[in-house]
């Protein structure tokens, strides 16, 4: 990586280079190809989309799971 780029985005506070790194992921994910998934991680998520679809309200929502971690 280019060690300039690195430097010039220190330069913005913190709320400018989570857009930056949003822009950087946005970028990413609209090239999926770039970003293969082994055999491995779709047998993974095969597995959990099968789990959720026989038990869908098995999971805990994302607040009640953000309020047991930040709980500890």
């Amino acid at each position: 990586m280019n060690s300039s780029i690195v430097a010039e985005t220190l330069k913005y506070d913190v709320s400018e280079r989570i857009v930056i790194v949003e822009d950087i992921w946005d970028s990413i994910a609209n090239v999926p190809a770039a970003l293969p998934v082994t055999e491995a991680q779709k047998q993974e998520l095969d597995k959990r989309l099968t789990a959720y679809h026989a038990n869908p309200n098995a999971g805990s929502p994302w607040e009640a799971v953000k309020q047991r971690i930040v709980a500890k």
